[in-house]
């Protein structure tokens, strides 16, 4: 598939609903709506681990050649990455499921929406909807209401070729990029030093985490680096101290690899 559908959706778990909700969201409904209407679906762990991962997803938002958003749980995240879409008037699909109110500043724009339950009935009904919308929204001229920026009459952001800035600033960046390739080395060598323990990755929820990445507390907090892996513990290393967090611990189960 040479059509790639950027996915923007919650990923970590979401108050008011069941764990791993929306994985099965992605899984059952939103990944065979999008391969149904010939688009490859990137979501942002799909993608491999990067110290970048931000400037990444960001990358993939303005570039998707289409971008599916899923509303469901009003996710501050999703809302933000909608709003980078919407501001350079990219084409987009926007879905929630039905318990899931409109949003105000969105509600002129069109929502399919879909049962949460998940039923498998319903399920294919969405499925079908949703392709149907993917390809239409992909066929249709630029004319066409895709965001707020083209309700309101207003000139989409643009990505200039040559940027111009003041040498003050220009001192500022190289330093800020010094800073980043000392911190880069030195967190090679800490991970060359502890010798194999530094390829191991290990399943932590629904994310792949290597032994000396960064785990946050699903709202773009860091905890501390990955340090080991036991049967019933996790143990992270902040400020140069080994904290070991049960996995019994309700905090746990939030714990992933997205700094956002």
């Amino acid at each position: 598939m040479d059509k790639k559908c950027f996915i923007i959706m919650p990923i970590s778990d979401q108050e008011g609903y069941e764990k791993g909700h929306f994985n099965r969201v992605y899984k059952h409904l939103i990944k065979p709506a999008c391969e149904k209407a010939g688009f490859l679906p990137i979501r942002a762990d799909d993608e491999n681990i990067t110290n970048y991962i931000v400037i990444d997803i960001i990358r993939k938002i303005l570039d998707a050649d289409l971008v599916l958003c899923d509303l469901s749980a009003k996710n501050p995240n999703v809302l933000y990455e909608l709003g980078l879409r919407q501001a350079f008037n990219k084409k987009s699909v926007l879905i929630k499921d039905f318990k899931t109110n409109r949003i105000f500043d969105i509600q002129g724009l069109r929502t399919i929406e879909y049962d949460d339950k998940l039923r498998i009935d319903e399920v294919e009904i969405a499925i079908n909807s949703i392709s149907k919308s993917l390809n239409d929204t992909y066929e249709c001229d630029l004319d066409e209401i895709n965001s707020l920026i083209q309700l309101l009459a207003i000139k989409p952001a643009t990505i200039p070729n040559n940027i111009e800035i003041s040498k003050e600033s220009s001192l500022i960046l190289e330093s800020l990029t010094d800073i980043s390739n000392r911190l880069n080395n030195l967190e090679k060598k800490e991970l060359s030093s502890t010798g194999d323990a530094a390829q191991k990755i290990y399943d932590i929820n629904k994310y792949k985490i290597a032994i000396g990445e960064e785990i946050f507390d699903g709202q773009g907090n860091a905890i501390g680096k990955l340090a080991d892996v036991h049967s019933d513990a996790i143990f992270v290393k902040k400020n140069n101290k080994i904290i070991k967090i049960m996995k019994s611990d309700p905090a746990y189960a939030k714990f992933d690899n997205l700094p956002f």
